[in-house]
């Protein structure tokens, strides 16, 4: 007995059930002309994922029920097959579910094991279905765990007990460093356990502050991997499944759609690639996204020569292209010639366009309005705070004006204790590096400076100027500042904060790894007190296990210390 099973990893948009019913339907006229038996699509495809509260949204689950019953349409005139997914609502009770679809109708399975820890919150909103029983297609028992139903061994041992004799998986496992080999080990233990093969399909795209890399795979029952589709891309593979004496088994060849060709690895062994190439495709994949699902025409970020601000172009450069990316200087008299002219280096090396708007008479004017006020108090770190603010406001002047999305361009390491100013460098709409700590922003532009990341929109090297990899960083606002004069060497903060956040160590674990108490104190310290920043500071990219936002949910008015 043969099978072909076709795995369509799609980049579906949250909320538009039309769009997303399109995409599925011309998945399928593709899988069709492959040859295939059935198309298998990720978690909740038909609404995108994840919903969040919308899906509370009564019309929203009335939508997706009528783009099921189209498809059910489509299906009675033949075709493959169909494992699509929906919220649907049955007895009073709003589940996660997959519906199997073929010769105009659909038999529904529901999720089980139901997510509630980092960016999940799937108790609040979904009930969890009864453990599901395998589907029976052209003979075949055809068991669907629905993503977190793996992650657990019970759903899948009840299918190997009711005769499942492949495993279908639809998921939306958003991107996370090092996760990718997670997601392998799971899939081995469940078919050890089973014996049965499973196919894992991802959903690829931005959402928001997540990011799906695809990667979707094919496991066989003896834990080889068989297949791997491509990461952060759309693509559509027909797998070929024989059935012997020791049960189904994915062969090949592999049928690909020709979007795919030469992206999708169909032996094994492989390597995923480097952590610094997935991490900036990440960020590439997020923010062209945000841009594109939101329908801005660019983005407009400020070009101060710094690392931080020549790496967020670089990524807005490969994402979206020269074009439709515009850099603004904005020099104070703090500014330094060094960082004018690396700015103006770092626009010329990406072709950007490069605006130059002094903030002087701004200031000037704003410190004059506040002036009757102050009175003869001393300068501080409030007239500092006024320029990072004028600079704010100007740019999202140009955001609103051009249609463009602001993207602020601080770091994980500053946002972390507070170095960044609320309506100041803090304004905009998205941010790449949220999730990056500053250590791990110089190793991103050197790795930058020597590779083309895939899908870029540019082929040029060397995007950032050396020197703004190599001075001090700097936030130039009052004579020979630098940030060494309010926070530790980045390589001892980065290293603190990792305990801190990533790891949730105490104060004495991370002295005993060899840091200073007090300095381990402060940060500490500093991280608690700057959250009510962190609140309203603007979406970004999700990298870590431990992103600030729904992954890290600490109180703003917060006593405790260590």
């Amino acid at each position: 007995m043969t099978l072909s099973i076709a795995l369509a990893q799609l980049n579906p948009t949250v909320g538009d059930v039309a769009g997303n019913l399109a995409r599925v339907r011309r998945a399928r006229e593709r899988a069709a002309e492959l040859g295939a038996d059935l198309l298998v699509l990720s978690e909740l495809v038909l609404v995108g994922y994840p919903p969040e509260d919308l899906v509370l949204r009564p019309a929203l689950v009335d939508a997706a029920a009528s783009a099921l019953r189209e498809l059910e349409r489509d299906s009675a005139s033949g075709g493959p097959a169909l494992l699509v997914t929906l919220p649907w609502r049955t007895d009073g009770c709003l589940h996660n579910a997959a519906a199997f679809v073929a010769d105009g109708r659909s038999e529904l399975r529901f999720k089980h094991e139901l997510p509630n820890y980092g960016v999940f919150d799937e108790k609040r909103l979904f009930n969890p279905g009864p453990l599901p029983a395998p589907i029976t297609f052209r003979g075949v028992r055809i068991g669907i765990p629905i993503c977190e139903d793996i992650w657990l061994p019970s759903v899948t041992a009840h299918l190997a007990r009711t005769g499942a004799e492949i495993l279908l998986v639809p998921n939306g496992s958003p991107f996370e460093v090092d996760k990718f080999e997670e997601r392998l080990d799971l899939a081995r233990a469940r078919t050890s356990e089973s014996r049965a093969p499973l196919a894992y399909v991802n959903q690829v795209g931005g959402q928001d502050e997540l990011v799906f890399d695809g990667g979707s795979f094919v496991m066989n029952a003896d834990g080889t991997l068989a297949h791997r589709l491509p990461f952060w891309r759309e693509a559509i593979v027909v797998t070929k499944w024989e059935k012997d004496s020791n049960g189904f088994r994915c062969v090949g060849p592999v049928l690909t759609d020709l979007s795919s060709v030469g992206h999708v690895l169909s032996d094994v062994p492989w390597q995923e690639p480097p952590r610094l190439e997935t991490i900036y495709s990440a960020m590439m994949l997020g923010l062209r996204d945000y841009v594109r699902k939101n329908g801005f025409k660019g983005i407009v970020l400020g070009l101060s020569g710094g690392i931080d601000s020549a790496l967020t172009a670089a990524v807005a450069v490969d994402a979206l292209g020269a074009a439709r990316v515009r850099g603004v200087r904005l020099p104070s008299r703090f500014t330094s010639q060094e960082s004018m002219d690396d700015a103006a280096d770092s626009a010329a090396r990406l072709g950007i366009t490069l605006e130059t708007m002094t903030i002087g008479q701004a200031v000037e004017a704003a410190e004059a309005a506040l002036a009757p006020v102050f009175k003869n108090r001393e300068r501080d770190v409030t007239e500092e705070n006024l320029q990072a603010r004028v600079r704010g406001l100007l740019l999202m002047g140009l955001s609103n004006k051009f249609g463009e999305l602001l993207v602020t361009t601080g770091n994980k390491s500053e946002m972390s204790v507070g170095y960044a100013t609320l309506y100041g460098d803090m304004c905009g709409g998205y941010s790449v590096l949220k999730d990056i700590y500053k250590t791990e922003v110089y190793a991103l532009a050197e790795w930058r400076n020597t590779h083309v990341p895939e899908d870029s929109a540019i082929t040029a090297l060397d995007v950032t100027p050396q020197s703004s990899i190599t001075k001090a960083p700097t936030a130039e606002l009052r004579p020979n500042q630098t940030d060494q004069d309010s926070l530790p060497p980045y390589d001892v903060l980065d290293a603190i904060l990792h305990g801190l956040i990533e790891e949730e160590e105490s104060v004495d674990q991370i002295v005993a790894k060899g840091f200073d108490r007090a300095t381990v104190s402060r940060v500490q310290r500093l991280l608690y007190s700057a959250e009510y920043k962190r609140r309203q500071a603007p979406p970004g990219v999700k990298i870590t296990r431990k992103s600030f936002g729904r992954d890290r949910r600490y109180p703003m008015t917060n006593a405790f210390r260590e």
